[in-house]
């Protein structure tokens, strides 16, 4: 991109003229021309193509790095970001992603099936009067949000996103709210205390939890260790809304390979969650006080299938299941 008059990187860098504001987009020209180019450079991988430097909201650029984030610092949700193809990262995360590649090589392949696992319970759920959405550690909310695949089905349904990452509260309220902000809000909080999660004016706003709601806590409650009690957490999100409401959990295993998973997890080492991996019995025991959605707890691609599963499911790590609270 150096030397091209066109790109980002050249337009953030251009001096100001004389007796103008300084340019306020300068303090990130350094990460967010590498960023796109790496996201551009994914094209090659089977990931959607970008839609280039220009598509980028120029209105939104000042905000991108807000001023209490660490950056030396890895985060899930930027991990996450960069493994599917995303923008939104830092040389960290792009290093930590790169760290879990090398010793699970289908970890890109595990997250695309854990969202398409999102996409059809959350297309199930609808189909089954559902229509309100609480997205617990949702990350960065990028297209095929379950917002998105909410109001492709119903185009009034309500879904509150809440992640504990600044950046994920300042991408999410301007590109996600602004498309439905009567529908939507984004709340950043640490969904380790649903009571303040739960009372969080904005939340409140837009759901009504006296009507049934779908907690979502796909690939989050790996992240939780065992002294912060993830199964009550889970109970205490369940007992806020009605019967009839739904709990949808994705969980990674270690494959049958504790060696292998156990080098992966430590590439989570320096982040700002830890992993933690659990078995069958453990993950089924978080939907406590709910019914099983057929066919249970299993592996992510053999939940509803949308058509026949992928031949190696057994390499996608992870189960998945929907409850309906009783």
């Amino acid at each position: 991109m150096t030397g091209d008059p066109n790109t980002l990187e050249t337009a953030l860098s251009r001096p100001t003229a004389a007796g103008s504001p300084p340019n306020r987009f300068r303090g990130i020209s350094a990460r967010l021309p590498r960023v796109v180019d790496e996201h551009q450079s994914s094209k090659t991988d089977g990931f959607p193509e970008s839609a280039g430097v220009e598509s980028i909201d120029s209105t939104l650029i000042p905000g991108w790095v807000p001023p209490e984030l660490d950056t030396t610092k890895a985060h899930t949700a930027r991990i996450y970001e960069y493994l599917l193809g995303g923008m939104h990262y830092f040389d960290v995360d792009r290093e930590a992603g790169e760290t879990a590649l090398r010793h699970v090589p289908q970890a890109r392949e595990i997250l695309q099936e854990n969202r398409a696992f999102q996409n059809r319970a959350t297309r199930f759920l609808i189909a089954s009067g559902i229509t309100q959405f609480l997205d617990l550690g949702s990350g960065l909310p990028g297209t095929g949000n379950i917002g998105d695949v909410a109001r492709a089905e119903h185009r009034q349904a309500r879904i509150v996103f809440v992640d504990f990452d600044p950046m994920v509260a300042v991408h999410g309220r301007a590109l996600v709210a602004a498309a439905d902000p009567a529908h939507t809000a984004v709340v950043e909080a640490d969904v380790r205390r649903p009571a303040e999660v739960l009372a969080d004016p904005e939340l409140r706003r837009v759901l009504d939890l006296e009507q049934p709601v779908a907690i979502v806590m796909t690939s989050l409650l790996q992240f939780f260790a065992p002294e912060e009690d993830p199964r009550g957490i889970v109970a205490e999100y369940l007992a806020a809304v009605p019967p009839g409401s739904a709990l949808v959990v994705s969980h990674i295993t270690d494959g049958g390979r504790p060696a292998q998973a156990e080098a992966a997890v430590r590439a989570w080492d320096q982040t700002t969650s830890q992993m933690y991996m659990r078995g069958r019995e453990e993950i089924a025991a978080l939907f406590a006080g709910t019914e099983l959605v057929e066919p249970g707890v299993v592996p992510r691609p053999l939940w509803r299938p949308d058509g026949e599963p992928r031949a190696d499911w057994e390499e996608i790590w992870g189960l998945a299941g929907v409850g309906i609270k009783r």
